[in-house]
């Protein structure tokens, strides 16, 4: 295996032997494998695509594949098999009416050569596991290491893309758009290009990013409402409970809607804690609020929620051999582990069947208290700009001396410590805006407010970093400012997988400069690539706590 798409990776250089996430050499091969069907799959859409054939479908296929591959999602290989047998069947499907459209139009089928990844084809088990291991697949057949590196910056990047584009899709928001750029950026990795080529399609990748996150913006908010500053218990009641983590909301409000009047209280976990802000989840009295913390505590945490869980992406870590909540472990979407209950797809038009996860529960001790009282969150653009006059008037009169984006991941590694201290250290006169897990490091702090406005305006999921986007250039617009990087805005900011990745590209299509990127710069990234976005965007790695106030501070 290799595999240097987290930031946990081992040495910061590549996972050779078996994950640091705990994902096995079978596993990650197999997700290579997966990846590698795509780029065949991307071949002939692109092609389609530039005939003018196109199916939302098949696009939509490509990101749950895609989403499958994502750090914390797929445990299971027999899963992902079966997702490569998907691809597969798609890609063929594809070949055929590329044939078909070609027979049209010039009266014959193509004839040219096309890459292994177009034209390979299995439908045997013991063959799909032999071809993972092939050089072919692996990530290092690529030996230039700057090419290499570009097309993996851009494959990540996809990924996260991916992964909000299937959340919208769910909710019925699509764009054909965000798919034919996935199949064709999956392509052109197949293809020469120069490394100006490279660099555009990765730049084009955050535009894209910015795209999607608006649509699932638009999906989530015109679904339930828009996030508003909210109150969030994170004790616990007497009754027996649900614990659902991960990100999807039509998962939270089918949940709620099944176990409704069953005398079970259900808790979000990790990334779903913005759910307590959506309007449209409120009106549930069984709604409890957040049991927990970040992704990465959840060894302990299941274990003493004591009722049921559900895992509804990725965010999920190996069970330890002493944890004894497999049995209560229930996962659905892409995200899957071995021996754990999957809740299979809804069917369409209807709802997925939680009837099995309510039974358990019912059976089940109440969560143990881990802490108690309330966090308070909420602040996407809506409410913010609901709130601008008040922010803009406290910037003027000084009030308000800068505000630090601290968004993205939270993660293991002790380093990550700093994000603590920073917020700990910060001056009075800064507010933290946030979104995404890594908030968990500074959410529970007491850093007080100012004139009533909090010091940690926490705008949600990591997609909702889309929000703090539409936040600053809102604020650019009413200072009447030619230029984002002129805010008093300093952008400090945590990542672990992909979806941070896509995060950050989509700020820098924004054309935002001089953001801090820890706990260490990603491994996928070579020196000459670090190069170009240190020259074109000023992107540094974290310092010290004191250093790096001091300079955001300074507007540096």
């Amino acid at each position: 295996m290799f595999c240097f798409q987290c930031q946990e990776t081992a040495k910061n250089e590549g996972c050779t032997i078996r994950g640091v996430c705990g994902k096995s050499e079978e596993t990650s091969d197999l997700q290579d494998l997966l990846i590698y069907v795509c780029k065949g799959i991307g071949i002939y859409g692109t092609k389609l695509n530039r005939m003018g054939v196109t199916d939302l479908h098949i696009g939509h296929k490509v990101c749950q594949a895609l989403f499958t591959t994502i750090t914390n999602a797929a445990w299971e290989d027999g899963a992902i098999i079966s997702r490569i047998k998907m691809a597969l069947a798609i890609r063929e499907e594809l070949r055929q009416k590329y044939d078909a459209t070609c027979i049209t139009a010039s009266g014959k089928a193509f004839e040219g050569q096309l890459p292994d990844c177009a034209v390979w084809y299995s439908d045997n088990d013991t063959e799909i596991q032999a071809k993972s291991l092939a050089p072919e697949v692996r990530i290092t057949a690529t030996e230039n290491e700057d090419v290499r590196s570009l097309r993996e910056l851009l494959i990540i990047g996809l990924k996260g893309i991916a992964a909000y584009a299937d959340h919208a899709a769910i909710l019925g928001f699509e764009k054909n758009e965000i798919y034919s750029f996935i199949l064709e950026a999956l392509a052109s990795t197949t293809e020469d290009h120069t490394v100006d080529e490279m660099v555009a399609l990765v730049m084009k990748s955050g535009e894209i990013a910015v795209t999607t996150m608006a649509l699932l913006d638009e999906a989530n908010t015109s679904s339930y409402g828009h996030p508003e500053i909210s109150e969030v218990n994170i004790g616990v009641r007497s009754n027996p409970g649900i614990l659902i983590s991960g990100h999807d909301l039509k998962d939270m409000q089918e949940l709620l809607e099944q176990t409704e009047g069953t005398g079970i209280d259900v808790y979000t976990h990790g990334e779903m804690l913005p759910a307590n802000y959506y309007p449209a989840f409120k009106k549930y009295a069984h709604f409890v609020g957040n049991y927990g913390g970040s992704w990465w505590h959840q060894n302990d945490e299941f274990e003493s929620f004591n009722g049921p869980v559900i895992l509804t992406t990725n965010c999920l870590v190996p069970l330890k051999k002493d944890s004894s909540y497999l049995s209560r472990l229930y996962t659905t979407g892409v995200t899957s582990y071995p021996s754990a209950t999957h809740i299979v797809d809804r069917p369409n038009g209807g709802t997925k069947d939680f009837s099995a996860v309510i039974k358990q529960a019912k059976k089940c001790s109440a969560p143990a208290a881990i802490e108690s009282g309330k966090i308070v969150g909420g602040f996407a653009h809506n409410q913010v700009i609901a709130l601008a006059d008040k922010v803009i008037e406290a910037v003027k009169s000084g009030a308000i001396k800068r505000f630090v984006v601290m968004a993205g991941c939270d993660g293991r590694n002790k380093s990550r410590s700093y994000y603590t201290e920073v917020a700990q250290n910060l001056p009075k006169d800064t507010v933290i805006l946030t979104a995404g897990c890594a908030k968990y490091r500074y959410n529970k702090l007491d850093l007080g407010d100012i004139g009533g406005i909090p010091r940690v305006l926490d705008a949600g999921q990591c997609n909702d970093s889309y929000s703090l986007a539409v936040i600053a250039l809102k604020l650019k617009e009413a200072f009447g400012l030619d230029d984002i990087n002129k805010l008093p805005i300093s952008y400090d900011i945590a990542w672990y997988e992909q979806k941070a990745v896509a995060v950050l590209l989509a700020l820098l299509f924004l054309g935002v400069k001089g953001i801090r990127l820890g706990p260490t710069l990603p491994a996928f990234l070579s020196p000459a690539v670090v190069n170009v976005l240190v020259e074109k965007f000023d992107i540094k790695p974290i310092g010290t706590v004191e250093e790096d106030i001091e300079a955001m501070m300074a507007g540096k």
